[in-house]
């Protein structure tokens, strides 16, 4: 499958050409990046506007077999000089590129929605430009993307917090394509193996950070791990149907408080009800009204965890989670495979641990010395 190409290196592409082109007084027709993959980028440049003192630009998102909604979106990039003293590169957003108005995102509030990465690059490859010309004073760096406010109304991006645009995003500055066949394929064949060396019991999680929480918590190693992504309903159809009977599932709060209310596809684009599902745990615990509406304002489950940790009753509010996490995946699993949780923020640690997880830590230390 073909990848693509992130608004973050579209933006960086699109930067570079029309600060090239300020400085050097040469029209460009294509401009290449170092993403931060290390895959270089070469992308076509669109409706090139050249001024005395500002030069704007366009490079058309590509998102290669993802399926994503800003495929075909221009990204603009306006490079003018700032009458500032101080050699520095000066990145704003511009128009349907949103402004953050919550907390617990990458940006500050009032900033624009041009994430940490994606200002890196850029301030990068304008950097760039800058030795080439040998030029030693101030730009200012304007992104915007025209369709930008409609596009962010098919995102979470208003639910956010995030307001009047899309985001510039990503961290590696590629799109993998995300076929849903070819993840699930790639799980079953994970499982296979893990099945073939002759263990019925497998420990699984979302993504990287759960597999990294595990090695530097438990001493697991990634390589004896299985990442299920977000297909958690499938993972556990695929271990029952491998003959697996015990399974360890550990993750972020932020994914896994969907488990708790019997979802079983954590994608956002799938099912997002994290705030109101931590808020009807917190209510079965007898938190305050107050607190639980605190937490429904909140951008990020961390956040909302802090909230709660307030309260006094963030232990007793995990276990229950838990506990219906435990009950849900079994009852995907029909009763043919045991299922163990925890529960983790990047903060906390640990939250909560269900009741036969420490027989885990004998297995897992069992295999390690192996």
């Amino acid at each position: 499958m073909r990848y693509g190409f992130t608004t973050g290196s579209c933006a960086a592409a699109a930067a570079k050409a029309a600060a090239y082109m300020l400085l050097c007084g040469k029209e460009k027709r294509e401009i290449t990046i170092e993403t931060p993959k290390g895959i270089p980028y070469t992308a076509k440049l669109l409706d090139v506007k050249r001024r005395e003192k500002k030069v704007c630009c366009a490079v058309e998102k590509d998102g290669g077999d993802d399926p994503d909604i800003t495929t075909g979106a221009s990204i603009y990039a306006e490079v003018s000089f700032l009458e500032e003293t101080g050699a520095k590169i000066q990145i704003e957003g511009g128009t349907g590129v949103g402004i953050v108005t919550k907390p617990g995102l990458d940006q500050p509030i009032g900033y624009a929605a041009i994430n940490r990465v994606p200002r890196e690059m850029i301030q990068k490859e304008v950097g760039e430009v800058c030795r080439l010309a040998d030029y030693n004073g101030s730009l200012k760096v304007v992104i915007s993307v025209p369709e930008g406010e409609k596009l962010a109304a098919q995102t979470f991006n208003p639910r956010l917090g995030i307001v009047g645009g899309i985001s510039i995003l990503g961290t590696s500055g590629i799109v993998e394509p995300m076929s849903s066949q070819a993840i699930i394929e790639t799980i079953r064949v994970e499982l296979k193996q893990r099945k073939a060396e002759g263990y019925d019991y497998v420990a699984v999680s979302p993504g990287n950070y759960g597999l990294d929480f595990m090695k530097r918590t438990y001493g697991y190693d990634l390589d004896r791990s299985v990442k299920c992504s977000n297909f958690i309903g499938d993972t556990i159809d695929m271990a029952v149907e491998l003959g697996f009977r015990r399974l360890l599932l550990t993750g972020h709060i932020g994914k896994l408080i969907k488990v708790a209310g019997g979802i079983m596809n954590t994608h956002s684009r799938e099912a997002d009800a994290r705030m109101e599902l931590l808020a009807a745990f917190a209510l079965q615990e007898h938190v305050n009204s107050e607190t639980i509406l605190e937490m429904m304002e909140c951008v990020t489950t961390e956040e909302a965890v802090w909230i709660l940790e307030r309260s006094k009753k963030l232990w007793q509010v995990m276990h229950r989670i838990v506990e219906k996490i435990c009950y849900y995946t079994e009852k995907r699993g029909k009763g043919k495979i045991h299922v163990d949780c925890i529960l983790y923020t990047n903060e906390f640690g640990e939250l909560a641990k269900s009741k036969e997880a420490e027989q885990w830590f004998i297995l897992l230390e069992q295999e390690r010395g192996q």
